[in-house]
């Protein structure tokens, strides 16, 4: 069965707790290769059946809509993984 695979990620202008938290506790590790941590969330949609135009627009108003809340967040990716 195919899935669609929504990724949402914090807005670009807006601070990511979560990320800085993580950041830190990278420093506090001795972990430093990284300079900065944004964590998102990915959706992962079950299709039964083909994935077509109609069920691709489908996903993309659901994302919009539902699984991110367009005020803090973007919805950065949707891709079919078969």
């Amino acid at each position: 069965m195919p899935t669609i695979v929504v990724d949402v990620m914090p807005k670009a202008e807006l601070l990511d707790p979560q990320g800085k938290a993580v950041t830190g506790a990278f420093a506090r590790l001795g972990v430093d290769a990284f300079s900065g941590v944004r964590i998102g969330k990915r959706f992962e949609l079950t299709v039964e059946g083909e994935v077509s135009d109609e069920v691709l627009a489908e996903a993309s108003r659901v994302a919009a809509e539902v699984l991110s809340n367009s005020v803090i967040e973007d919805v950065v990716g949707i891709e079919v993984v078969e």
